[in-house]
């Protein structure tokens, strides 16, 4: 019971983050935050279940890769379209060929 509390509150955090802020990282860490809050939800549920179902487990462990592989893009897509971004991300100095 305590874990799907966490998760419902995780969830709201979450939501507030992405729908309060108006910086894009912030917007991406708190859907990292909303994901995490699904993640534990579904394993909580699949935990009080008797016998012990794996399946929810081994979609957890999937999308927690493809929120890593999405966290990852999305990363370097704000470092790019940054103002900037694509020539200080290199250690570059601006207009520097």
């Amino acid at each position: 019971m305590f874990y799907a509390i966490l998760a419902s509150v995780l969830f709201v955090l979450g939501l507030h983050g992405l729908f309060a802020s108006t910086h894009m990282l912030r917007k991406l860490l708190s859907l990292n935050v909303l994901t995490s809050a699904v993640f534990l939800l579904l394993v909580t549920v699949a935990a009080v279940a008797e016998p012990v179902d794996a399946v929810p487990h081994a979609i957890v462990l999937t999308g927690l890769v493809v929120t890593v592989s999405t966290t990852a893009v999305a990363l370097a897509l704000l470092i790019r379209l940054s103002p900037g971004g694509s020539d200080t991300a290199r250690g570059r100095p601006e207009g520097d060929q």
